[in-house]
Formats: C-alpha cells, sequence, structure tokens
C-alpha cells in the first residue's frame, strides 16, 4: 500500500491544479474559493509556503509561462502575472473575455501542449449550487453547455461545447493523445491532437462513467492516468488502456487533482476540498484533514509540465473550423 502524507494544514477551502515549477524548483498551486495563486517548496514532509497571489474572483487553474511569468485562469478571462508582481490582463493578453459577463460559467482545470498553448475548460456557477454529494447524481438537471478552449498565437478555439463540467487535461507522454474529463457525467475523454498544429481529433470514450467522479489527473512517463476520484477518497491508476492497476486511498473525502512534483517528478501531489455538506456529517472518515494537500511515492515518474509561450490576437472560433 502507499503511504500518503499530509504536509499542509487543512486550511484550502477548494485546492487545485498542482504543477511543478522546474526552473524556480516550486509547487503551484490554486485555491480556486479564495482566489488564491500559491507558490511552496519542498522540505521533507511538509510543504512550505513562500508566497501567495490574491485575485478577485475565482483562480481556476495556472500555468509556468516561457519567460518566467505564470498564466491564471480567472472567472473569466487570464492575466499574466510576472516575476516582479505585474499583471497583464484583458486585450493586451487575450483578445476578448472568452466567458460573456451573462454566462453563469468560470475557468476549471487548464494545462499547457508542447507548443505553448493554453487548454483550459469551463464549468458552471449553477451546477455548483446544485451539487451535494456527487456530481453524477443530476446528470440530466445539468445543461451540456460548458467549454474546453484552446488558446495560443493562433487565437482561441472551442474545443469542446457540450459538456457538463469540464475538469482534468492531460497529454500522453509523446503528446500525441489528449485526454480530458467531464465530470458530469463522469466521463474521461481521449482524443488524438498535433502538438504542432494544435489540430484534435475526434473524441472518444476513455473511461466511461462508473463507480466515482473523476476530477483532475496527471500522466506519468509510461502513460499511465493517475485520476483524483473526488467522491471516493481515491487516486485510481489506470493504463494507456484503460486497466485499473492500482487505487491509493486519500485520508480526505475529496481529493481534487495530482500532479508530479519534485526535482525527479516522482512525488505524487494531491489537493483536497473541504466540502460544505461534509461540515456537519460525523459520518464522514477524514473530513478533519479536507482542504490538506498529500504527498505519496508510487514508485512512478511523472511528466513535466509543458509552458506558455504565446500571446493570442484573432478572435475565437468554434468546433470545426480548426485547420
Amino acid at each position: 500500500m502507499t503511504a500518503v502524507v499530509q504536509v499542509t494544514d487543512p486550511i484550502y477551502p477548494l485546492a487545485e491544479g498542482p504543477l511543478w515549477d522546474a526552473a524556480h524548483g516550486r509547487v503551484i498551486w490554486v485555491d480556486i474559493m479564495k482566489g488564491l495563486v500559491l507558490e511552496g517548496m519542498l522540505e521533507g514532509d511538509r510543504l512550505t509556503v513562500v508566497a501567495e497571489h490574491r485575485f478577485d474572483g475565482y483562480v481556476g487553474a495556472v500555468a509556468c509561462a516561457e519567460n518566467g511569468s505564470l498564466l491564471v485562469a480567472e472567472t473569466r478571462g487570464l492575466t499574466l502575472l510576472a516575476p516582479d508582481g505585474t499583471r497583464t490582463a484583458g486585450p493586451e493578453l487575450i483578445c476578448q473575455d472568452l466567458i460573456p459577463p451573462e454566462r453563469p460559467s468560470r475557468f476549471n482545470d487548464g494545462v499547457c501542449d508542447a507548443a505553448g498553448r493554453f487548454l483550459v475548460g469551463t464549468l458552471s456557477l449553477t451546477t455548483l449550487s446544485l451539487t451535494t454529494q456527487s456530481l453524477q447524481a443530476r446528470p440530466t438537471a445539468v445543461p451540456r453547455e460548458e467549454r474546453l478552449w484552446q488558446v495560443g498565437p493562433e487565437g482561441a478555439t472551442i474545443i469542446d461545447d457540450d459538456l457538463g463540467l469540464s475538469n482534468g487535461l492531460a497529454f500522453s507522454p509523446d503528446g500525441s493523445l489528449f485526454y480530458s474529463v467531464d465530470s458530469i457525467p463522469g466521463t474521461v475523454w481521449v482524443r488524438d491532437y498535433d502538438q504542432t498544429t494544435g489540430h484534435t481529433g475526434e473524441r472518444r470514450v476513455f473511461l466511461p462513467a462508473g463507480d466515482g467522479t473523476p476530477d483532475g489527473l496527471a500522466v506519468d512517463a509510461a502513460g499511465r492516468l493517475w485520476i483524483a476520484i473526488w467522491d471516493r477518497a481515491e487516486i485510481r491508476c489506470h493504463s494507456p488502456a484503460g486497466d485499473l492497476l492500482e487505487t491509493i486511498d486519500v485520508p480526505a473525502p475529496h481529493p481534487t487533482s495530482v500532479a508530479f512534483v519534485g526535482p525527479d517528478l516522482d512525488q505524487l501531489l494531491i489537493t483536497t476540498e473541504q466540502h460544505a455538506a461534509d461540515a456537519h456529517d460525523d459520518a464522514v472518515i477524514g473530513r478533519e484533514l479536507s482542504g490538506s494537500l498529500f504527498l505519496c511515492r508510487p514508485g512512478v515518474v511523472g511528466l513535466a509540465p509543458h509552458l506558455w509561450s504565446g500571446h493570442p490576437s484573432p478572435p475565437p472560433t468554434t468546433p470545426g473550423e480548426q485547420s
């Protein structure tokens, strides 16, 4: 059994989006509800916060940029956070706000491809207000109109526009496959991906909806998927063929995402959520640890995250308009 160690205090309402910044030897993650981007250093069995950056509203994801900045997915748009704290947003960074003010959505998980494009999905704020125990419990009550965007020098393109809740995103080791999670109804998709052009193939089911709600995920150097199961207190490892290989028990009930971190990318960092429905339920095991980050060594090596490289300028395009 893989040992899981608590490395932070349980202080984050919704920790998400972990990644390893090799250039600075640090861990980056977000607290969505507090609008925080956090930087931390691994010191033995502790992850020590060395800097935090507060934003108005939600922060869904973050990516490291080639110039040392951080690309931050805020509620409706993207912001570039420079090492000196300078922030660039709006038309200077991106063609327009990708989520119009009247749409009750926000950005969620994001990832960069090898060419430096940023892929980022959305979720409905209405969906979050409906959620109690399992996101899969209301599959018919949630409109399937959330989007998955690809943002790069070519512009902003909608890859999917029929999602219930866009979540974890990751690439295979050679970059030819792109995995994406729709937590409603609980499907993990896969599609072919051209890292040079950014062209995406037709999506197909990698893992169908089953027992538990998939959230964030990471891929290791052998192509295995490590998936946070939000309502089962588990991290599940699947082979490139989809077979379940291993299950890691998480001490807190709601793991949200995972990332391989450390100089050798051999440690798996797990983020968790403080779920409101657990607050007064003594039957929920591990609720006192909710909002902590955890670390384990599953005996594999992960993949280094790609970096954001460019600023888009053309207007967005819709599915089917990619060349």
